[in-house]
């Protein structure tokens, strides 16, 4: 059974750090792609970052990019995100998803499994 868990959510403040991480067990070698999504009330579900486990290849939505850092850590099955100079339109509940190896990119539709989320809120 294939289970995703999500800490390090919490509240901050406009411009302070928050590090996210992903625990992954159960799956099979067919997954391989890991991703953080978030979604804030009232909107769709979006793509923040993903990293493939084969050749590291990571993306970052340009909401993010120069922020966020995505990184794993293959013997503990863990992928963290580290979140700095944060604004109040990142608060969101932040999601981690697997998708399977040929999936790249922050396609909400295309990652299989997800886990349960984790709460951030930055405060102006």
């Amino acid at each position: 059974q294939v289970q995703l868990v999500e800490s390090g959510g919490g509240l901050v403040q406009a411009g302070g750090s928050l590090r996210l991480s992903c625990t992954a067990t159960g799956f099979t070698e067919d997954y391989y792609a890991i991703g953080w999504f978030r979604q804030a009330p009232g909107k769709e579900r979006e793509g923040v970052s993903s990293i493939h486990r084969t050749d590291d290849d990571t993306y970052y939505s340009d909401s993010v990019k120069g922020r966020f850092t995505i990184s794993r850590d293959n013997t503990e099955n863990t992928v963290s995100l580290q979140m700095n100079n944060l604004k109040p339109e990142d608060t969101a509940v932040y999601f981690c998803a697997l998708g399977r190896r040929t999936v790249r990119g922050l396609d909400v539709r295309l990652y299989d499994y997800w886990g349960q989320g984790t709460q951030v809120t930055v405060s102006s």
